[in-house]
C-alpha cells in the first residue's frame, strides 16, 4: 500500500479528530436531555451530522459511546478527586474525596450512570472505549493504594505483599463504589456518603491491620 504524503495524511487524522469530536459532543448532549434508552445511535448521528456508517467506524454499539461520553467524565472525576485528596491528612478522609466527585457526576444523571457500569462489567472486552473505561477504574485502584501506602512508616518495595494488599484494598473500594452506582434504587448517591465513609474505613484499618513489615518492607 503507497503511504500518503504527509499532507494528505495530517488532514485526515484532523478530519478524523473533528468528526470524534462532534460525535462526543452529540452523544454528550442526547444523553444528557433523554437519558440513554431514550436516544438512538441514528439520532446521534445525525446531531452530529454524519452518516450512521460513520459512527459506527468510531464506536461500534450505543454502549460504546455511553463509554466515550462518561469516560471523560470519569477521567474529569477522578483528577478532581486526586487534588481534592491532597488536602487530607486522614488516609480515609483522603479516599473519600477521591471518589466523592465520581459519586456527584453520577447524580446528575442516575441511569446514565448505571447503563455506565453495565457497559463497563459486562461490554465487550475488544470495545475500545470499555478498556479505556477498565483503565480508569485501575487508576482509582492504583490512586488508593499510593495514598494507603503512603501512610505507612517505611517505603514498600514494588511487588511486595504490602503493595500487592494496598491494590486489593483499592479493588475493594471501588467494588463498594460499583455496587453503589449500579444500584440506584435506595435514592441519590450523595444520601449514601456516611456509609460509603465507613466502608472505605473499614477497607482502611483492615488494610493497616494486615500491613505489619519488616525494614525491608516485607512481612
Amino acid at each position: 500500500m503507497t503511504a500518503l504524503p504527509p499532507a494528505q495524511l495530517g488532514r485526515r487524522i484532523r478530519n478524523m479528530r473533528e468528526k470524534q469530536a462532534r460525535i462526543l459532543d452529540a452523544a454528550t448532549a442526547l444523553f444528557a436531555e433523554r437519558g440513554y434508552a431514550g436516544v438512538t445511535a441514528q439520532e446521534i448521528s445525525d446531531r452530529a451530522d454524519i452518516a450512521a456508517g460513520t459512527l459506527f467506524r468510531y464506536a461500534a454499539t450505543k454502549g460504546e459511546l455511553l463509554l466515550m461520553v462518561y469516560n471523560a467524565e470519569f477521567r474529569e472525576a477522578l483528577d478532581r478527586g486526586e487534588h481534592a485528596a491532597a488536602a487530607h491528612d486522614d488516609p480515609v478522609g483522603a479516599v473519600l474525596a477521591m471518589v466523592l466527585p465520581i459519586l456527584g457526576a453520577a447524580d446528575r444523571h442516575v441511569e446514565n450512570s448505571v447503563a455506565y457500569q453495565r457497559e463497563l462489567l459486562f461490554g465487550p472486552p475488544a470495545e475500545t472505549y470499555r478498556t479505556e473505561g477498565t483503565a480508569l477504574v485501575a487508576q482509582l485502584e492504583t490512586m488508593v493504594a499510593n495514598r494507603l501506602l503512603s501512610g505507612l512508616p517505611g517505603p514498600a518495595s514494588v511487588g511486595s505483599e504490602v503493595e500487592r494488599r494496598a491494590l486489593l484494598a483499592g479493588r475493594g473500594v471501588f467494588a463498594v463504589l460499583h455496587l453503589i452506582l449500579a444500584s440506584p434504587s435506595e435514592g441519590a448517591y450523595s444520601d449514601r456518603v456516611p456509609d460509603l465513609r465507613d466502608q472505605i474505613a473499614q477497607i482502611v484499618a483492615g488494610f493497616y491491620a494486615t500491613a505489619t513489615r519488616t525494614p525491608e518492607g516485607r512481612e
